[in-house]
């Protein structure tokens, strides 16, 4: 039985962890006294918890884990009649709880966390944690909005917390094969990129359903499932996954894939901030004339523009096109009319279009990237359809839970691929593609007593400073209004 750890002891030892060294020969203990090849001894092991242990969460805390080399001490989750029985069943050890602030009050000896709550839940979760100097890897999107990416990326840095965004695909060696035909000037200058979804695949763009106490679950925790958002009763029918197209709790498409899609061109080009963004939405109508109008949910489809000054790896600026709601760019002459652009039946891709050609990809999670090279001069170059896989999610997780045992600035932090340092910047440009949505579907009272949109622009972004420069009631969703006990 692992011995309690006291509160005045705890920072000691999780200073130690940090550093990656044995700082006294109190935790050594001999492989050979304690078993065999392989054999990980207790005072090597991380103690990991985590926030959000059902669906993706419970294969989070699983891969961290490392098939057991790691040791799992706490699981929080609103509802643990639901997907979470499987992180029960897999760490039947674990304290189990509902509040993820009273399980890091608790239990004073964690030494890492998985984040994969709702989106609305990521930024305070995550907070919460590294102000306790916990390490912490969180689901993509990283934040809800754009202050809180900024805030966790200045706060890692400053606590020296080791941080993984889950978005795994990022780990995926074929990656390598698409920044090598970019580094190699392949595909000649860039100018253009277009990344397209068939998501929403959950209600969206329509009327949210009215609260209704009396259907509340009795297992979950609906208080706090609300997190930062405001209080109100039970809603059905968005617990545990139909969330994500209500902007109070979820970013919608562009927070389910977008940093899967937008992360290879992200990442292969060297982006930075977007300078501006503009976008238009799909229009729905129930009635003749009138348009749905339901401003609290996101769009049915939308269509985003973002642009982007030269970098050394593009050596031109570039445009990058969004559009999800099954809207894919049209097919490029260069390929073949009977090949699928981006993956499976075109239905998630992106297109780096260059002066010499263009390379095709699919999404950037566990899908297979299948990446495809094509030259105008008629040269072609394709990667593997299925790819081999020696561990599960390309050893995101794993690589994430080495870096915290090797410490803040090692070689193993170093080559993380999703450290807030590069995933806050790369949220943020994502979540850009948001704020343009909801500026688009803000209205107020014209002179003549109707009802005008007056933000249908393209936006001018700062991107240092986190304002757009030309719209002031856009800066309002930078940010959001926090309920008390949940604020970043």
């Amino acid at each position: 039985m692992k011995k309690k750890v006291s509160k005045k002891s705890t920072p000691s030892r999780r200073e130690f962890v940090k550093q990656g060294v044995m700082a006294s020969s109190i935790f050594i203990v001999p492989r050979h006294v304690l078993g065999g090849k392989g054999f990980t001894a207790p005072s090597d092991q991380l103690n990991l918890a985590a926030i959000g242990s059902g669906g993706k969460g419970s294969s989070d805390i699983k891969n961290a884990s490392v098939s057991g080399r790691e040791r799992v001490v706490a699981l929080c989750d609103v509802d643990f009649s639901g997907s979470a029985t499987r992180s029960v069943e897999n760490f039947p050890t674990a304290k189990k709880y509902a509040d993820y602030r009273k399980m890091l009050d608790m239990e004073t000896d964690i030494d890492a966390v998985t984040i994969s709550t709702p989106d609305h839940v990521h930024g305070p979760a995550a907070k919460y944690a590294m102000d306790r100097g916990i390490h912490v890897y969180v689901q993509k999107p990283m934040t809800h909005n754009i202050r809180e990416a900024r805030v966790l990326t200045e706060l890692a840095r400053e606590k020296k917390i080791v941080t993984q965004m889950g978005n795994q695909g990022g780990s995926n060696p074929l990656l390598n094969m698409v920044q090598g035909w970019i580094d190699s000037g392949k595909i000649g200058t860039v100018s253009k990129v277009q990344v397209w979804t068939n998501r929403p695949v959950w209600p969206q763009g329509v009327e949210m359903p009215a609260p209704d106490a009396s259907l509340e679950p009795s297992d979950l925790h609906w208080d706090l499932w609300q997190g930062p958002a405001p209080k109100t009763d039970f809603i059905p029918n968005l617990h545990p996954f139909n969330w994500r197209g209500w902007w109070d709790y979820g970013t919608g498409a562009l927070g389910d894939v977008g940093c899967h899609l937008i992360d290879i061109p992200f990442r292969t080009l060297n982006l930075k901030y977007p300078t501006d963004a503009e976008c238009s939405v799909g229009t729905i109508f129930t009635k003749m004339w009138t348009p749905d109008y339901h401003p609290q949910g996101c769009p049915a489809s939308s269509f985003i523009t973002l642009h982007f000054d030269a970098t050394e790896k593009t050596k031109a600026p570039i445009e990058m096109t969004w559009s999800d709601g099954g809207i894919r760019p049209s097919h490029p002459a260069i390929i073949p009319a009977d090949n699928d652009i981006g993956g499976g039946g075109s239905k998630n891709g992106v297109l780096i279009i260059g002066d010499k050609g263009v390379i095709s990809t699919n999404i950037n999670d566990s899908s297979p990237l299948m990446p495809k090279l094509y030259l105008n001069d008629g040269t072609t170059d394709f990667g593997p359809e299925v790819e081999p896989k020696d561990e599960p999610e390309y050893g995101h997780q794993r690589k994430w839970v080495d870096a915290c045992k090797a410490g803040f600035g090692s070689e193993e932090h170093k080559a993380l691929t999703s450290s807030f340092d590069y995933a806050g910047p790369m949220t943020e440009t994502v979540l850009m593609g948001n704020l343009a949505i909801r500026s688009y579907m803000l209205q107020r009272e014209n002179e003549k007593g109707q009802m005008e949109f007056f933000a249908r622009k393209k936006l001018l972004w700062d991107g240092e400073n986190m304002r757009i420069t030309n719209l002031e009631e856009a800066n309002q969703f930078v940010t959001r209004t926090y309920r008390e006990g949940f604020e970043v």
